[in-house]
């Protein structure tokens, strides 16, 4: 099937309404307008979404955290604590489909829409309300970042090296929590159409990094013995890590099971390893970390990465070449796959990245990054239209 312009977006006709800032609401937002939702951000007057202002890197205006999140939204710019304006949100959700809030714990209550009230009210309403620690138990209240989250959660812990604990470069709370609620509204859209009825979802990022902590978990559950972070490699996994070229770059190589370690040191012209018992089984290898880590750095200092990522190819041995983000941007992957679409931002049109999981045949809508406030005005006329529709449909 293709993808010409009369295809309907799998989403088109869904309204979301979503009183969110940071990243882990709008990144799911985003994703859901680029499938077509409609998407109204609903944002403070008085500054709006706190990522807005955390730089001005795109076109001197927008942050490199706002356009990231936010295109292809509405933005409303309403006072909460204003009757009127409160008016208009609960108009609003009287009209949607999606309710998403991750605003500060009992935000929604302060505004006179608990949870259960609001699913009460609209039974097709699908309500999610996003929090750090999730309701009940002694955090229930606490504000929750990413570094906080992921710090609570144990992440950073296993994260950096021994004695020299670290965040992971990218929000894995926040992101890992967006794709939460991304996906459970989806499947929440999908029961609706079976049952007639919203749902009730919360999601608790505290939780999200729990699962993300899975194998550390078990590990520590069964053993009792806590994993060591080894910086850019997995406490679990030997070798498994960064290595020095010859020609002054890094070569990242993995193995993940006790044949390609096989493979691995026929490839280093070590094939004595292999028939070495200290070596032969993960586990012990893990015990010899710095013995064959030594070994195979020894090897890799003494050719080019070229020549590495060729050897490791030939042998079926996982590799990559270590990149810093300006070489993501420039990445000849992501440019043969036409991986790169333009948005438009009121001071012209930036590059984003295509929607990692979509199908063939969707289209995807690429719209603009919203000015504070952009669409309020369109909105009020919008309601009011509506509730005079419904006054002479009701005379």
């Amino acid at each position: 099937m293709s993808d010409g312009p009369s295809r309907r977006a799998p989403l088109e006709g869904v309204t979301v309404v979503s009183l969110e800032q940071a990243i882990s609401a709008p990144l799911a937002t985003r994703h859901l307008a680029d499938l077509g939702a409609r998407v109204i951000k609903v944002e403070r007057p008085d500054g709006g979404d706190s990522t807005r202002h955390y730089d001005t890197a795109v076109n001197g205006e927008f942050s490199a955290h706002f356009v990231w999140l936010n295109h292809g939204k509405e933005s409303a710019a309403l006072n909460l604590r204003d009757p009127d304006d409160l008016t208009i949100l609960i108009g609003l959700i009287g009209r949607a489909d999606v309710l998403i809030s991750n605003l500060a714990p009992g935000a929604l209550e302060r505004l006179g829409l608990g949870i259960d009230d609001l699913a009460a009210a609209h039974e097709r309403l699908i309500v999610v309300d996003v929090s750090g620690y999730g309701k009940g138990g002694p955090l229930d209240d606490k504000r929750a970042y990413d570094l906080l989250v992921q710090s609570e959660g144990g992440a950073c812990s296993i994260t950096g090296e021994a004695g020299a604990p670290a965040k992971a470069g990218i929000p894995i709370a926040d992101v890992g929590t967006a794709m939460y609620v991304y996906s459970t509204v989806l499947a929440a859209l999908y029961d609706r159409e079976r049952t007639g009825r919203g749902a009730v979802i919360e999601i608790a990022m505290l939780d999200v990094v729990a699962e993300y902590m899975g194998f550390a978990l078990n590990q520590v559950i069964h053993t009792g013995t806590e994993p060591t972070p080894v910086g850019m490699g997995s406490p679990m996994i030997a070798p498994y890590g960064a290595y020095p070229t010859a020609d002054g770059q890094t070569a990242v190589l993995g193995t993940t099971s006790d044949s390609e370690w096989r493979r691995l040191t026929t490839m280093i012209d070590r094939p004595d390893l292999a028939a070495d018992e200290r070596y032969s089984r993960n586990s012990l290898r893990v015990e010899r970390r710095a013995e064959v880590d030594a070994v195979v750095g020894h090897w890799c200092a003494a050719h080019t990465l070229a020549q590495i990522l060729a050897a490791a190819d030939a042998n079926g041995i996982g590799n990559a070449r270590y990149n810093t983000v300006d070489d993501l941007v420039k990445h000849p992957q992501l440019a043969a796959r036409d991986r790169w679409r333009e948005v438009g931002t009121p001071t012209g049109d930036v590059p984003a990245l295509r929607p990692p999981a979509v199908a063939r045949s969707w289209p995807i809508r690429s719209g603009s990054v919203p000015g504070l406030g952009e669409h309020t005005d369109a909105i009020r006329a919008e309601l009011s239209s509506a509730a005079t529709q419904s006054e002479i449909s009701g005379s």
